[in-house]
């Protein structure tokens, strides 16, 4: 097959064809790529080893360019020219993907049920105000509800058993997924009125010699993180609302969402501690989806509304 000049020239000059390659052909590269080689490549997509080559060959031929240096390695290298593409062919196959689940999902039909994991860090106001909405939009879809603790959002996701999730600060490190940012939530260190802890001459460090309340889950996803632990002291507690219960009860202090603890501060019942080296700390949220998933016609409603409603309650960039 002939292929074109390097420089993409024809008959009318540098710059004049249009090109068209195919997603097949695109997936094709990127399969290479990933996979090392064409033979892993052709195992990968179960076709013929001259069948990946034949798709290349035509790929570059469209492109008019070399992607990959065959000579002097049995390893396909990238050329500097299909290094540079690289990125941008990954973004066209992102980009195909989340449109042929977005066609999936409206062409389904309804789903028989929708399963929503919110971080524990998430006001209820605003998870109240979602749910209410969502009833009257979608009468006759269950809902699953589940409130989890840092990790245990998506966890419930990557395993199933959640259709999307609002999490913490872990989301944007766990591959197969796509992730939106929707905020941050401010968290601000508390402890009961009459805790050593609620003078206002705190010497740095001192938060060290007293116990701490910290909020942990059951997921391996945050197994070995720490997140805004200070005292070497501490308990584990995996429900927001009784690390809540112990704080007024003066039972260690700890770091809660101020939306949570407005009221208490306000009230008496809880003091804000003058921690110099940690007077606030901001808790980002993240919409989460499996990627590759195809959300139903109530999924994709849930994933809309999410980020109009969150956008009004958390410390958000501007639209």
């Amino acid at each position: 097959m002939a292929r074109k000049p390097e420089n993409g020239g024809g008959e009318n000059g540098p710059g004049s064809h249009e090109i068209s390659p195919t997603i097949e052909q695109l997936r094709v590269f990127l399969t290479v790529v990933d996979e090392g080689g064409f033979g892993a490549a052709a195992r990968k997509l179960g076709r013929a080893t001259s069948v990946i080559s034949y798709a290349l060959s035509n790929l570059e031929s469209e492109l008019g360019m070399s992607l990959f240096d065959r000579e002097g390695s049995r390893k396909p290298k990238l050329t500097a020219k299909g290094q540079a593409l690289l990125t941008e062919v990954r973004r066209v196959d992102d980009d195909m993907d989340r449109l042929r689940a977005r066609v999936a999902g409206l062409t389904r039909g309804i789903e028989p049920q929708v399963a929503l994991a919110l971080d524990v860090m998430v006001p209820m106001s605003a998870a109240a105000e979602l749910l209410r909405d969502f009833a009257a939009a979608f009468p006759t879809v269950p809902m699953q509800l589940h409130v989890e603790a840092l990790g245990g959002g998506l966890a419930r996701l990557l395993s199933g058993r959640a259709d999307l999730a609002v999490t913490g600060p872990i989301a944007p490190v766990i591959e197969n997924t796509d992730h939106r940012y929707l905020g941050a939530i401010t968290l601000v260190p508390v402890c009961a009125p009459d805790h050593p802890l609620a003078a206002d001459d705190l010497r740095l460090g001192e938060a060290r010699d007293y116990l701490q309340l910290v909020l942990t889950d059951r997921s391996t996803l945050t197994e070995g993180q720490e997140f805004s632990v200070r005292s070497p002291r501490t308990w584990r507690i995996a429900d927001l609302s009784a690390k809540h219960a112990l704080l007024i009860q003066g039972i260690g202090w700890g770091n809660m969402p101020l939306h949570m603890v407005q009221k208490d501060l306000d009230e008496g019942r809880l003091v804000r501690m003058s921690l110099s080296e940690a007077p606030t700390t901001s808790y980002d949220l993240w919409l989460v989806t499996r990627r590759r998933s195809a959300p139903g016609p109530a999924t994709a409603w849930i994933i809309d509304a999410i980020e109009r409603i969150f956008r009004t309650v958390a410390d958000l960039p501007p639209t």
